[in-house]
């Protein structure tokens, strides 16, 4: 026989070390004798680190006693200087117990006689085969850190599960799930994921893992997660979610993972953004186009300013997405908070370009058509394209002539109206006005370059300017154009309107 005493489970003790907390491990002896009680005492070579209570005793035939063993903190550090960290310096005696020794012999207490181990006479048991592991938060914390996979699966294995040390946190209230996120590690995601962590633990700062994944564009950490049942959500605590924090960071593929699981592509932040907000305004293209084709509302007006996608779109000056979005039907005729349009804010911030993408002409073809001048003024004056179209590719130009307001006609000839323009149906200006007789609007259409239809101006060299100035063509236009009103009025139902089906030779 070589020992008296065995050791349970094993010779390797897990102390368990927690900030705050009484740092101690078990360890079970039993008595292997069936007949005999056996003496033992537990020594630790370094006294300073370790104690053990109780220190010696007496086991009775085949019985058992726990043992606790307490680890003391080093002065000015927590942990030891290396991980897993083991120490063999404990010293086990042993010794059978005669039966006259002692009544008891089921004591455990620390009055066994130190003589009983250094007698000659009888036959000690020495072991010094006991091993420490120290386990625990910061032990997992620091291993996570420095990516120590094999050391961190053992750890983990010694631990008891009732410690839930998956879940174990640093002193800033990041669990380990967030340490490896932050360190990149998907392997040590994996692991950990193997031993059940909470999946949805928030973080000091109110971030789940799957959040704080996102928002580091840690693909494959999101799959693994989302695999696990993560929530693809925006926690409550959290200000964005997976999908705003995603689209910020313009992580294309982390955003397609988390639409695919199901997440609320309308979800709003805490500030009440959606990810189309904030795609658009970090100039997130790919991520736009991506949000857009996965259902997102382009109407949705944001809290703070009660700005939509297109806001945000005409405020940047950003004319391939104010493009999209129109063509995905988004009404641009909503009012933000300070009851601006889109229009309204591109023209705020000088963004010229924009007034034709947000389909302006629309509303400079009915300015033309009611012969508002003072509204034409004011468009060609915030710089929209004079020759913009309405659906059927008419111009300001057309819309003005086919109304028959000269007045109007003339303002856009002087400023460079194009008198060639032709409609979707290859119809010109003077076409329309030849068509309902508008004589004097005709000649201001020749006179500005337009072409009769044997393709000759019929006045080349006088310049439109001295036309306009002529008292006299006025007068004549005037007169002359009131008249044909009149008749237009009665032969047309409801408004002045040139017949868009006529049938007209194209030149």
């Amino acid at each position: 026989m070589d020992r008296l005493i065995s050791l349970e489970p094993s010779n390797l003790v897990a102390v368990r070390i927690e900030q705050g907390q009484k740092c101690y491990g078990e360890l079970t002896l039993r008595n292997v004798m069936y007949t005999m009680p056996v003496a033992f005492r537990l020594q630790p070579v370094n006294k300073a680190r370790y104690t053990v209570k109780p220190q010696s005793g007496i086991i009775a035939p085949l019985g058992t006693l726990t043992l606790e063993i307490v680890y003391h903190v080093p002065p000015g550090s927590f942990l030891p200087d290396s991980f897993p960290f083991t120490d063999d310096s404990f010293l086990l005696h042993s010794v059978v117990v005669p039966g006259a020794a002692i009544k008891d012999s089921t004591s455990g207490s620390d009055t066994v006689p130190n003589d009983w181990f250094t007698t000659r006479k009888k036959q000690v048991f020495i072991d010094s085969g006991i091993k420490i592991m120290l386990v625990g938060s910061p032990v997992l914390v620091q291993l996570v850190m420095d990516g120590s996979m094999d050391e961190l699966r053992e750890v983990f294995e010694r631990s008891d599960p009732t410690w839930k040390p998956a879940d174990s946190v640093d002193s800033h209230g990041q669990s380990l799930l967030h340490i490896a996120i932050a360190q990149s590690r998907p392997d040590i995601v994996q692991l950990l994921l193997e031993f059940e962590p909470d999946i949805e633990f928030q973080s000091r700062s109110g971030s789940t893992p799957l959040e704080a994944a996102s928002g580091c564009g840690e693909e494959l950490i999101v799959e693994l997660l989302l695999a696990h049942k993560a929530n693809p959500d925006r926690s409550e605590s959290s200000s964005r979610g997976p999908i705003h924090l995603a689209t910020t960071g313009g992580y294309f593929e982390v955003l397609r993972l988390l639409l695919l699981k199901g997440a609320n592509v309308d979800a709003l932040t805490k500030d009440g953004n959606t990810a189309l907000h904030l795609a658009l305004n970090n100039r997130r293209r790919d991520c736009t186009r991506l949000l857009l084709a996965n259902g997102a509302d382009t109407g949705i007006r944001n809290t703070r300013d009660g700005d939509t996608a297109l806001h945000i779109a005409a405020r940047l000056g950003d004319e391939q997405m104010v493009k999209l979005l129109l063509q995905k039907g988004v009404n641009k005729d909503i009012r933000n908070k300070t009851g601006k349009t889109a229009y309204d804010v591109a023209a705020a911030h000088g963004h010229v370009r924009l007034f034709d993408a947000l389909k302006l002409g629309d509303n400079f073809c009915l300015a033309a058509r009611k012969g508002r001048t003072d509204a034409v003024k004011i468009l060609i004056e915030k710089g929209i394209d004079i020759d913009s179209r309405d659906e059927d590719g008419y111009t300001a130009l057309h819309c003005a002539v086919e109304s028959g307001h000269a007045e109007v006609v003339e303002l856009l000839v002087k400023k460079g109206a194009d008198v060639e323009s032709r409609t979707n149906k290859g119809v010109k200006p003077l076409q329309i006005a030849d068509s309902l007789h508008y004589a004097g609007i005709s000649r201001i259409l020749i006179h500005g370059g337009a072409t009769t239809t044997s393709s000759k101006p019929r006045v080349a060299s006088m310049q439109v300017s001295a036309l306009f100035e002529n008292r006299k063509i006025r007068k004549e236009i005037d007169s002359k154009l009131a008249p044909m009103k009149r008749r237009l009025s009665k032969a047309r139902a409801v408004r002045g309107s040139f017949d868009r089906s006529l049938p007209l030779a194209v030149i």
